[in-house]
């Protein structure tokens, strides 16, 4: 699931921050990642070498932080198993037989409930 989140992501770094985004397909919300400081943000390379430096150390990080924004992405959307779209938990149905996004859930008249609010209610019980 990993590589269809992350063909999904779009990066939204910029020189001192690393973050990434998601949109779901269902309700088009947005999803940010937790943002991550570049650690030379503010610094401004006094050579052409330590500028190399930094290019690559950004570099670096970037995949880093990359990494770290797919592990924080599989806790909030799924993989519709059959219109392979990419969903928020709030769109994502646990149905009987086999769980999908609520537009296939709706096309197919089938019942269940959004992760999201199975996690709500586990966390009241």
């Amino acid at each position: 699931m990993k590589h269809v989140i992350k063909s999904h992501l779009t990066d939204r770094s910029d020189q001192e921050k690393f973050c990434f985004s998601l949109t779901c397909k269902e309700c088009g919300s947005e999803w940010r990642s937790t943002p991550i400081r570049f650690s030379k943000a503010g610094e401004v390379p006094p050579t052409e070498a330590k500028r190399i430096i930094a290019k690559a150390l950004y570099q670096r990080e970037h995949a880093q932080a990359m990494e770290h924004a797919l592990s924080e992405a599989v806790q909030h959307f799924n993989v519709c198993p059959l219109c392979h779209g990419l969903v928020c938990n709030y769109c994502f149905i646990i149905c009987d037989d086999l769980d999908m996004c609520r537009s296939c859930t709706t096309a197919l008249h089938e019942k269940g409930e959004a992760v999201m609010e199975l996690t709500l209610n586990e966390a009241f019980v």
